[in-house]
């Protein structure tokens, strides 16, 4: 008999550094919601989502590196100017066209869920299925995070109204911490290593604005989110990806939803506030499609991958 022991495997949750405590503050908020104006620094941390937000966008900028090679930037740009360009087409033709509301989706959740993608996920299924390019062009799909493209497109459809100075200030805090992370490895190694903490804490302060009932609202049609920023954007960014030289290895592995969009609805309602009311569920929305595209993305890939591999064998 052996006398080494088979390791157990972890049950882990996809997504789970977003969804545990943004389910956590939910329950508080829903079950005592008291408890969260107690005052000190549990009231700030329950009710100052719009502070956490830009500490989060700070770390994030860290994260965004100014060095590309020509090919990395050209593979890159393709696949998420791409996702971008079908993100806020579908979102406006909702929001213009069918009044704002297709099956429970707004604009607001399908632009802040399609317009920028899971950059780890990204990194970790093309270096198992992509090559050197498509492994450097996280440099430049990473460029699409925060929740700047849905303030625009929702600005500049009249769907939303803020002035450009508020929209700068939105941003400013993701701009130095791409600028003093570039100036500085080691604040750019400090931010990057802060990335999950950050996830979880705004994870929890968004939680404690939300309810049950936006949660289950939001979740259900956030499924659907998820099918589709993985299989409408996936595929209009494979065909993009292999019409300018690519294998579609990397169109296919941009097709997720990043964790980061979550606090995409606070930044907005933050600056407009006829959004407030919609942030509880676009949030849920957003979040349900983390956790379902974190499931598609690496499947359809692993099938682009394969079925490129057959094709060649023919």
């Amino acid at each position: 008999m052996s006398s080494t022991k088979k390791a157990k495997k972890k049950f882990s949750i996809p997504g789970g550094n977003i969804i545990i405590p943004m389910f956590i503050g939910a329950c508080i908020n829903s079950l005592f919601p008291s408890w969260l104006k107690i005052g000190g620094f549990t009231t700030p941390l329950a009710q100052g989502s719009g502070a956490l937000v830009g500490a989060f966008l700070f770390v994030i900028g860290g994260s965004i590196s100014f060095r590309s090679t020509g090919a990395a930037i050209k593979r890159g740009g393709t696949i998420i100017l791409t996702k971008v360009i079908v993100a806020v087409a579908l979102g406006l033709f909702v929001g213009k066209v069918l009044n704002n509301n297709f099956l429970g989706l707004s604009a607001l959740a399908i632009i802040g869920a399609m317009s920028c993608a899971n950059n780890a996920m990204y990194a970790g299924i093309v270096h198992d299925f992509g090559d050197n390019i498509d492994e450097a062009a996280v440099g430049i799909t990473i460029l699409a995070v925060g929740p700047y493209i849905t303030m625009i497109a929702l600005a500049s459809s009249g769907l939303a109204s803020f002035s450009l100075i508020t929209l700068v200030a939105t941003i400013l805090p993701l701009l130095v911490g791409m600028v003093l992370a570039n100036l500085f490895p080691a604040i750019k190694k400090i931010l990057n290593d802060g990335m999950n903490a950050s996830i979880v804490v705004v994870g929890f302060a968004l939680g404690c604005t939300m309810n049950f009932q936006q949660i289950f609202t939001g979740g259900l049609s956030g499924i659907l989110l998820g099918f589709v920023v993985t299989f409408v954007g996936g595929i209009c960014a494979i065909l993009a990806d292999k019409l300018t030289g690519g294998s579609g290895v990397a169109g296919a592995a941009i097709s997720s939803c990043a964790g980061a969009n979550m606090a995409t609805p606070a930044a907005l309602a933050a600056v407009d506030a006829s959004y407030k009311s919609v942030v509880g569920t676009a949030t849920a929305q957003i979040t349900a499609a983390v956790v379902i595209t974190a499931i598609l993305t690496p499947i359809l890939t692993a099938w682009i991958y394969r079925h490129n591999k057959q094709k060649a064998a023919q």
